[in-house]
């Protein structure tokens, strides 16, 4: 049983430092009897209001007897618990007598049922939400569209029908006099696509093929000042750039200002849309856009994604926030395309779901046709489209499939030849509103010959002068780039560039998953190489980390004029941190789609860079933590942190660091890169099971010292894992001592339970821990904390089923593995390609799981070992978020496997029906539907952070840590593709399986909501206005509940936008490497927590104009968070509230002051207002809203 608010904080009086002996006993003796009046409440409350049991049969008296007999049964355990209450505060009592000048630790402790009470936390933990911030995701169906991508897909049949020459789409008729008042005019838009790794590494396509593509462009566009060309790859384009001479580089400048060359979208890569994080998008973009306004001062107008393997609402949304006027899209399901290409939608304004009004409209062309190759971009028919690909004239390395090849053109036959791609043009423009037609000419690291360059050009010349000087033809052909092409196209509609055409339709939604052809779900790759997925979240948490904090000491130390004497080579890291993060983005990295050798050499850039992080961090935290500022000195050689974990190579999961502990105190150092505050569980591997820990002030806090398993059976004798409470600051650097003491006052230990299930095992276990060992059992296990109980299968230890507490029912969530196979038929599952054999079947291990239990007063967790998967389940015992879900590690090794797919469904039994939801690069939620006419792999969506089902009275999300895919393929389940090994290609020009798995380790959580008509406000003061509310919510959705139920827009509670920050974003520990620390001080860079729902993006230093060395300035970039008050979650433990968007800068950030503040586009290449010098700036961030303001400490 839990004490009530008010007595716990009694008992919390009693530990009060000030308060003299005398006083404590008598308000310990007012406790006590205040405990004994409010458990004879509680008793007799327990037996008025507990409902009585179904009657199963008997006479009446005999029930009655049975139902007296329960409630006498129930005082007895009552009257127990409350005993061992009084006992407990008795002994703090006796203890406060002994230790009376001290400072005495209210330690937590045992109930007779085995739970572990926590002693409550005396700060305000809890504040409500605003109202008003409650009404986005009320309000907020979505403004309806002319097209809503869940529509289409439920309403097409799928059928794809044989359509001729154009196999995906039909025959294409015209009238030749069509364009008889109003020409037509064409665009070719040379390009060429460089995969920053795909078949070869990043720096072996520079070496071999990327550096003479833009050498020729540079010789080959200054001949004709009419040729044009497109670039997209920054990442390719500064490596080659820094590598050419003043003469060359002024040469691009003039070609780049006078319209020859364009820029296209200008991110350090072309990124991945499925797998990648919002974050790292941003951050990829950002490095991209920084480079060209440093080197070429040119800013992007249009966006160019051709090979993305699917196409998410995401970016259209920071293509709009960077200022770009349109974008052109390819990878989309064939079937889509040929609808768009019916009803001419190809060219839509995209909006988003949850925007009210049009401000997210962005102008997009999708490409009609099958690739964005020569072939398959002129026209319908790629027989004829292939002879217009002078690359491919006879006597060259590739040729015509069709088996028709291109012929040169000359005076003899150019009438003929262009009559023929004329007649492709005009079919292709049949598919659009307007009379202005796009036509890329390139494919994949294309121009790298100069012979390509001069075959091309010329012949599209002798073409477009052929065309140009009929009259007759009614055409205007000419090269041109993607912003030609969308500035003709606005005029020629009569609109500004950027604004909607009329008569265009307006689109919301997104193009996943993608087929290329027949069943080909492109859905595998969103679990692909899953050990390097979640390496790109740890890196993404680390540069979000070491950017602010080395922004907040670069200032700090700038500031007390000490900025010589800071390291400034870490800024070179960070950059070179940043570049990395940027092409692991890359729609062939980050996917897992290169080859083996590529993913080598991605995964040693990661680590490398990691590595660089952490120092970077170190660096930061020291000057920061240092109380004498004066005393600052960088080493070089010596770190003053050591680091929290290491990996030995790139394809090893981390090992955390084991801390020596002696007689002498050992400082360590928590930063919390959280813009909240936070209460968590620290934990800490040191040498020896003697430790104390104590706090920066010297108080001693309670621990829980538990066991570390070096195998399924064996402790480890020499290793233990100490874990203790700590609430940090937001952003902040806590300071905590740890040293050998013999004292175990505060030390308390964990049980372990070990079930063999049957099998003959010894467990190898240490003196310090009580260990139990079961031989065999069935009997279902439970945990549990204060706001949910969790129950697991007594044969698989798998999870079961979760209660919340005050509630009646609890709800069933089976968790299980599951293996797919892959066809046997020609066409298999590979990187790309999810080709299962039918549906999934049950993971049958040859042996049963050995099942741990570890119970302990700050957590307890339920470990299964199978063959292939070892499963940690783990409850927080802590009040507020951490406490509110279920923390689950998956290390899963299915390299033994040849041809399997490994799943981990949840079965519950939520009515969901046929839909979920899945999250969009982290950013935004998207509805989902499971659709009977589809192939189980085309109802897997990808994952980044979280999906859920829902019913009328709950929500169940699944949180994770990395990308991975996800379906819901019947109602109330939830399965996630976990690992996949696949031995061969699937034919999409790889040429390998997926043969290098590696020793994964898998994070999620698991949180059960209740849905609510309207969040229930706790505090008091808010309870009048939140039933007002509660009213008109409620009118609200009896009206609109067919809309509310199927609404366009979804969104997480606060609560769930909170436990994913935590479980992407862990506490970083950091030991201090010398026995003889210098005094240290906690650091509290924020005067006050930011509002709950508004998240600090970055903080990213920006770079001066010499390479490598940091400006004065900073992007701080926040976004506002979307989110759902319909989920009730009482004391959610958040130590803060929401604003109405609204966020002083002034005096926000402790011991600075701002000397300058701009609002600027996304990427800071435009400014939106002039620069204030306000010292105290106030910014309003509208729901979903991502912003940038450029600001500079005075």
């Amino acid at each position: 049983m839990l004490l009530p608010r008010w007595l716990r904080y009694v008992c919390w009086l009693l530990q009060l430092p000030g308060m003299k002996l005398k006083k404590q006993v008598t308000v310990c003796g007012a406790a006590i009897f205040c405990v004994a009046v409010f458990s004879l409440y509680l008793m007799l409350d327990k037996v008025q209001h507990d409902p009585p049991r179904r009657q199963t049969g008997g006479n009446f008296p005999r029930s009655q007897i049975s139902v007296l007999q329960n409630r006498i049964e129930q005082l007895e355990q009552l009257l127990e618990e409350n005993h061992e209450i009084i006992s407990h505060i008795k002994d703090s009592v006796l203890e406060l007598t002994a230790n009376a000048d001290g400072q005495p630790v209210l330690l937590p402790y045992h109930t007779s049922n085995g739970t572990w009470i926590v002693p409550p936390d005396p700060r305000p933990i809890f504040y409500s939400i605003s109202p008003q911030d409650c009404q986005f995701a009320v309000a907020n169906g979505g403004q309806k569209t002319d097209l809503q991508m869940l529509d289409v897909y439920t309403q097409l049949p799928f059928d794809n029908v044989d359509g001729g020459v154009w196999k995906q789409g039909f025959d294409i008729t015209y009238d030749p006099k069509e364009w008889d008042t109003e020409p037509l005019q064409v665009f070719v838009v040379p390009h060429s696509h460089n995969d920053p790794g795909w078949i070869k590494t990043f720096d072996k396509y520079y070496y071999d093929q990327t550096q003479h593509i833009l050498n020729n462009m540079v010789v080959k566009l200054q001949e004709d000042p009419r040729r044009r060309f497109i670039w997209s790859e920054i990442s390719f384009f500064s490596k080659w750039w820094d590598n050419i001479n003043s003469q060359k580089r002024a040469a691009v400048r003039r070609l780049v200002a006078n319209g020859q060359l364009e820029m296209t979208t200008g991110g350090w890569v072309m990124p991945d849309e499925a797998n990648a994080h919002y974050f790292a998008i941003i951050d990829q973009m950002i490095e991209g856009h920084q480079w060209l306004k440093k080197n070429i001062d040119v800013i992007p107008r249009s966006g160019w994604a051709v090979d993305p393997f699917g196409h998410s609402s995401t970016m259209p949304y920071l293509l709009k926030r960077s200022n770009l006027t349109s974008m052109l899209i390819q990878r989309v399901h064939y079937s889509i395309k040929k609808h768009f290409s019916a009803t001419q939608s190809l060219e839509f304004m995209w909006r988003q779901a949850w925007d009210p009004n049009s401000e997210t409209d962005i102008f997009c062309h999708m490409m009609p046709f099958y690739s964005y190759d020569v072939p398959h971009t002129c026209g319908p028919d790629p027989k004829i489209c292939c002879q217009f690909d002078f690359r491919r004239l006879p006597g060259g390395r590739i040729n015509c499939p069709w088996k028709v090849p291109p012929r040169a053109i000359t005076e003899a036959n150019v009438a003929e030849r262009a009559n023929l791609l004329l007649d492709q043009y005009r079919k292709k423009s049949k598919l659009f509103r307007s009379k202005v037609v796009l036509v890329p000419l390139g494919d994949d690291f294309r121009y790298d010959k100069i012979q390509e360059w001069d075959a091309q050009f010329s012949n599209y010349q002798r073409l477009f002068d052929y065309m140009n000087s009929h009259p007759e033809l009614h055409v205007k052909a000419q090269f041109g780039t993607l912003s030609d092409y969308f500035d003709t196209l606005y005029k020629s509609v009569g609109v500004t560039p950027g604004m909607k055409p009329p008569q265009f339709p307006v689109l919301s939604g997104d193009f996943f998953s993608y087929a290329d052809r027949e069943d080909h779900y492109w859905t595998g790759y969103y679990t692909s190489r899953p050990f390097y997925k979640s390496m790109d979240r740890v890196l993404e948490s680390h540069i979000r980390g070491a950017e602010i904090l080395y922004t907040l000491a670069i200032n700090h130390a700038r500031r007390a004029g000490l900025e010589s004497r800071y390291p400034l080579s870490d800024y070179a890291l960070l950059t070179d941190a940043r570049r990395n993060l940027g092409l692991f983005q890359h729609h062939d990295a980050i996917t897992g789609t290169a080859k083996e050798a590529v993913v080598i050499d991605y995964g040693v850039r990661l680590l490398h860079s990691l590595m660089n992080l952490k120092r970077i961090l170190i660096n930061a935290a020291h000057y920061l933590v240092l109380a004498d500022k004066d005393n600052y000195h960088y080493d070089h050689s010596v770190p003053f942190f050591s680091t929290d974990d290491s990996r030995l190579t790139q394809e090893t999961l981390p090992e955390k660091t084991v801390i020596k502990l002696g007689t002498s105190p050992k400082y360590i150092v928590v930063f919390n890169p959280l813009e909240q505050n936070r209460l968590c569980v620290i934990s800490l591997l040191v040498n020896t099971p003697h430790v104390r820990v104590l706090t920066e002030e010297g108080q001693p806090v309670a621990i829980q010292l538990s066991p570390v398993w070096q195998s399924v059976t064996e402790m480890n004798p020499d290793v233990f894992l100490v874990s203790f409470t700590a609430r940090l600051p937001s952003l902040g650097l806590n300071i905590f001592q740890l040293y050998m003491s013999f004292d175990v006052h505060t030390t308390l230990k964990s049980s372990v339970h070990v079930y063999l299930h049957g099998r003959d095992l010894t467990i190898k276990k240490q003196d310090v821990f009580p260990v139990k060992i079961t031989e065999s059992s069935t009997e279902d296990l439970y945990l549990e904390n204060q706001y949910i109980q969790v129950w697991f299968s007594g044969i698989t230890g798998l999870l079961k089923r979760i209660k919340r507490f005050g509630e009646e029912q609890d709800h069933n969530v089976n968790m299980e593995f599951l293996i797919y196979g892959t066809r046997t038929s020609k066409d298999k599952s590979g990187a790309y390609l999810f080709l299962p054999d039918g549906e999934a079947k049950p993971y049958t291990p040859k042996d049963p799981p050995v099942v741990r239990v570890t119970e302990g007063p700050f957590f307890s967790e339920v470990t299964c070992h199978f063959q292939h998967v070892q499963q940690t389940m783990r409850l927080y015992n802590l009040p507020g978020t951490e406490g509110m879900s279920l923390d689950i590690t998956s290390m899963v090794d299915i390299r033994d496997h040849v041809n399997k797919e490994m799943a981990m469904r949840l079965s519950t039994d939520l009515q969901s029906g046929d839909t979920f939801y899945t999250d969009l690069n982290g950013f935004q939620i998207q509805a989902r539907k499971f659709l009977k006419k589809l192939p189980i792999q085309a109802n897997f969506y990808p994952m980044p952070v979280m999906a859920y089902i829902q019913d009328e009275q709950s929500r169940l999300t699944l949180h994770t840590a990395q990308a991975l895919g996800v379906s819901s393929l019947k109602s109330g389940q939830l399965e996630i593709i976990l690992d996949r090994r696949l031995m061969q290609d699937d034919n999409r020009g790889l040429g390998q399986g997926l043969k290098d798995n590696k020793r994964i380790c898998n994070k999620f959580r698991i949180l059960l909501e209740k849905r609510s008509p309207g969040n229930k406000l706790s505090n008091f003061l808010y309870e009048l206005v939140s039933k007002v509310r509660d009213l008109i919510y409620t009118i609200f959705r009896r009206k609109t509940h067919e809309m509310v139920e199927n609404q366009l827009a979804s969104f997480p509670s606060l609560l769930s936008h909170m436990t994913s920050m935590h479980l992407n974003h862990d506490p970083l520990v950091m030991p201090v490497t010398s026995d003889k620390s210098p005094a240290l001080k906690s650091f509290q860079p924020l005067s006050s927590t930011v509002a709950c729902d508004i998240h600090i993006l970055n903080m990213r230093t920006l770079q001066a104009e010499d390479d490598g060395i940091p400006s004065p300035d900073i992007a701080l970039i926040l976004h506002r968070k979307g989110f759902d008050c319909g989920l009730e979650a009482k004391n959610l433990g958040f130590n803060c509230t929401t604003s109405q968007g609204k966020l002083s800068l002034g005096g926000l950030f402790q011991g600075l002051e701002i000397g300058m503040m701009q609002p600027t586009s996304l990427t800071l290449m435009y400014s939106l207002t002039s620069p204030s010098n306000s010292s105290s700036p106030v910014v309003h961030l509208e729901p979903m809203e991502i912003s940038t303001y450029r600001l500079r400490f005075s």
